[in-house]
């Protein structure tokens, strides 16, 4: 596994039924949203963004509740969001473009969500080893071309500028 990756699988949950999620209180940290205010702006166009694609958001994006501890040692209650990958996948396409930590997670939701629709795709499953994973590397180059295009829209200049914002989200996305 990529480790630069690594922090959106730690914060990954399961549920009952062995459905993976992800707690939105978890996920806005790690994409340097500090104000859960602005991050629930990101998840209510995330939100619209899964309604116009014709999915329904409550399979997505489902309200919950969850006990934090207080610096007193209290309990409160705090709303929160588990997302199915999709809907992280969307969150992150929602987020601000000029935070680096974004782009790495444009990144891993993207391929991770491609995966398992290709999991699911039984021509994919056909292929060899060598095959699925020149497929996979092809699309990864596709979707950095994008990445580079949305970098450039972002203010990103040089290659080195580049290299700098690519490095400087997978840093951020590996802080503990």
């Amino acid at each position: 596994m990529n480790e630069h990756h690594q922090p959106f699988e730690e914060i990954r949950h399961y549920g009952t039924e062995g459905q993976e999620f992800w707690s939105a209180r978890e996920l806005a940290p790690l994409l340097d949203y500090r104000d859960w205010r602005n991050f629930q702006k990101v998840l209510a166009r995330a939100t619209q963004a899964c309604e116009a694609s014709n999915q329904a958001a409550s399979d997505h994006f489902v309200e919950t509740t969850k006990m934090v501890v207080l610096g007193s040692g209290a309990q409160r209650e705090l709303e929160d969001v588990h997302l199915s990958r999709y809907a992280c996948y969307l969150v992150v396409q929602n987020g601000d473009p000029a935070k680096p930590v974004i782009a790495a997670g444009q990144t891993y939701f993207a391929i991770q969500t491609r995966r398992q629709e290709l999991a699911d795709d039984e021509a994919f499953r056909q292929l060899r080893e060598d095959e699925k994973r020149l497929f996979l590397r092809n699309e990864l180059k596709e979707h950095n071309k994008q990445l580079v295009e949305a970098a450039q829209q972002a203010g990103v200049a040089t290659a080195i500028d580049f290299a700098i914002f690519q490095n400087h989200g997978y840093r951020d996305c590996m802080v503990d």
